[in-house]
């Protein structure tokens, strides 16, 4: 996995289309990240991430470690989590729109999106799409 563990980007904007696969950004503090455009983010770990306020509108999460991250007041409208791991996750504030949580893999490689322990406030997942979720 490429390595940007506690990392502190100021400012990045991802516009168009841009892949990112297996890289780690455990710890790292992405509070002013805005992805405009056609991201998706596969294999990668946000672990204990600090992504507070930061724009995700679209971006898709495939079989990601965001466990213990802290995307309070984030914007993730039609953002799609498909296999993540969200365990411990501080939701509370965030825009989840027109997000969908569903399954990542096919047949026996498939595994569902977990919810266990995320804090949500009473917003809760209004306007999300939830599918085989693990809560």
């Amino acid at each position: 996995m490429n390595d940007a563990e506690n990392a502190r980007l100021r400012s990045l904007i991802v516009g168009g289309r841009a892949k990112l696969v297996r890289v780690d950004f455990s710890g790292a503090r992405l509070d002013t990240v805005a992805a405009r455009g056609q991201l998706f983010v596969k294999y990668c770990s946000f672990a204990g991430a600090d992504l507070r306020h930061a724009t995700l509108d679209g971006v898709g999460f495939g079989r990601c470690d965001l466990s213990g991250a802290d995307l309070r007041g984030a914007s993730l409208r039609g953002a799609r989590f498909h296999g993540c791991d969200l365990s411990g996750a501080d939701l509370r504030g965030a825009d989840l729109h027109g997000a969908t949580f569903g399954t990542g893999g096919a047949g026996q490689d498939a595994r569902p999106t977990t919810l266990t322990g995320a804090r949500l406030d009473r917003n809760g997942l209004h306007g999300a799409i939830l599918e085989h979720v693990e809560l």
